[in-house]
């Protein structure tokens, strides 16, 4: 989970630093472009992490809940960015990078089960 919600960070960051380049250079677009499908891609990467960490029946489904937000704020952002409307495109990544970066704090801040629903069953 950790890891998936790093390169989600990771890549929503990279989208912010590729929108400067979109406005002051010819290869601006091609960045911002690429890094728009490696979000989207990381974002499915949550999802499927957090399904995987879930394990349905044996914890909480809050951390799939979540994902599956981000997706939709990134299915936003895609739409958003495609139709040329940066009057909320921009304001949404905003949003999301800043709920990328809780995510990951809280993850880290939990520990090394943070994740880890079969090392909370083994314990019991």
């Amino acid at each position: 989970m950790r890891v998936s919600i790093a390169l989600q960070t990771l890549a929503v960051f990279f989208q912010a630093a590729t929108a400067g380049l979109l406005l002051s250079t010819s290869y601006g677009e091609t960045l911002h472009g690429v890094g728009a499908r490696v979000m989207y891609g990381a974002s499915m990467l949550y999802v499927i992490a957090a399904v995987l960490a879930w394990r349905p029946g044996g914890g909480s489904p809050r951390p799939v809940l979540y994902a599956s937000g981000f997706l939709a704020l990134a299915s936003a952002q895609v739409v958003l960015g495609i139709a040329h409307v940066p009057a909320l495109h921009v304001p949404l990544g905003v949003l999301m990078f800043g709920l990328s970066v809780l995510a990951l704090a809280r993850g880290a801040s939990r520990g090394p089960t943070a994740s880890g629903g079969a090392l909370r069953q083994r314990a019991r």
